[in-house]
């Protein structure tokens, strides 16, 4: 009989309720902020780690989930009797966990040869509650008994249309990952300019650029509607970070010109926020398939 893991990493922004519920286990992504390092979901809250940003001298950086990490899990998984692992990470592009999760698979076949212990692995192909909210219904139904290879076609195929739209009111944390030059931050914060940011496929790209907070929430979804055919017929979600009240208004103006409400509504965690910064907004969409998946 199949005993099946789910294992992911904290950038997936999962809620732990919805963790425990679902039997989905996360690693918790290293952050080092002024010489001091924490593990995500362990040291700090969501909030905690906006006020740390805020009060900190220098920006956070993130380190990988390591092979040995994976290798450690994967041996503890066989001992506890496991068959099956889905283990879905972040983008593959925008961090090494992935290619280190490879190199923990080939680890185990060669310590542990004639294991039957079978490994999807799924590149996330992006952030946050982007692609945690598609792994919880991936669970939910290999909870109910649907076939793991089934589910995790669904799963790519979502991801390759799942998308981003992202917009940061600070630009200094952006500046210092490199999400965006130090130039345009620089022109960005001198003339009130706030750039309306695409993540697709793990590549970040400035769309527009608008002056002031009240014009994003417009912006943001004219941009999204540029991607998909209908927005009536669009599946989202909407993300933020320290900033409930201009989540309002987004989340205003999007149930107004989607004409639904979003299906989830989400705080971005350590290891994205390390990235945008404390005061983001983000609408995260399925679009048109992009012909990334083999089939």
């Amino acid at each position: 009989m199949s005993k099946i893991a789910i294992l992911t990493d904290s950038s997936c922004d999962i809620p732990q309720e919805l963790a425990e519920r679902y039997g989905i286990d996360v690693f918790g992504f290293p952050i080092t902020l002024d010489g001091k390092t924490y593990i995500e979901r362990q040291d700090f809250t969501q909030d905690e780690f906006y006020d740390m940003m805020r009060q900190a001298q220098g920006v956070p950086r993130t380190a990988a989930i390591t092979s040995l990490q994976f290798f450690e899990r994967f041996c503890q998984y066989i001992d506890e009797g496991y068959t099956d692992l889905l283990l879905m990470t972040l983008n593959r592009g925008g961090s090494s966990t992935y290619d280190n999760a490879l190199l923990a698979m080939a680890q185990l076949d060669e310590e542990r040869p004639g294991h039957d212990f079978k490994i999807r692995l799924v590149d996330g192909r992006t952030y946050s509650m982007a692609f945690g909210w598609y792994l919880c219904e991936a669970a939910r139904r290999i909870r109910n008994g649907a076939e793991v290879d089934y589910v995790v076609r669904q799963l790519e195929d979502q991801m390759d249309r799942e998308e981003i739209c992202l917009a940061a009111f600070t630009l200094r944390q952006m500046k210092k990952s490199g999400r965006i030059s130090a130039a345009a931050a620089f022109a960005g914060e001198l003339l009130g300019l706030r750039p309306i940011i695409s993540l697709i496929d793990g590549k970040t790209r400035v769309e527009a650029k608008v002056r002031g907070d009240a014009a994003v929430a417009p912006a943001m979804i004219k941009y999204v509607k540029s991607r998909v055919e209908s927005l009536a017929d669009t599946e989202y979600q909407l993300a933020y970070t320290d900033n409930p009240e201009k989540l309002k208004e987004l989340e205003k103006l999007c149930k107004k010109e989607f004409g639904h409400p979003p299906v989830n509504i989400f705080k971005l965690g350590g290891a994205v926020s390390a990235n945008t910064g404390p005061d983001a907004l983000a609408i995260a969409y399925q679009g048109k398939p992009r012909g990334g998946v083999k089939g």
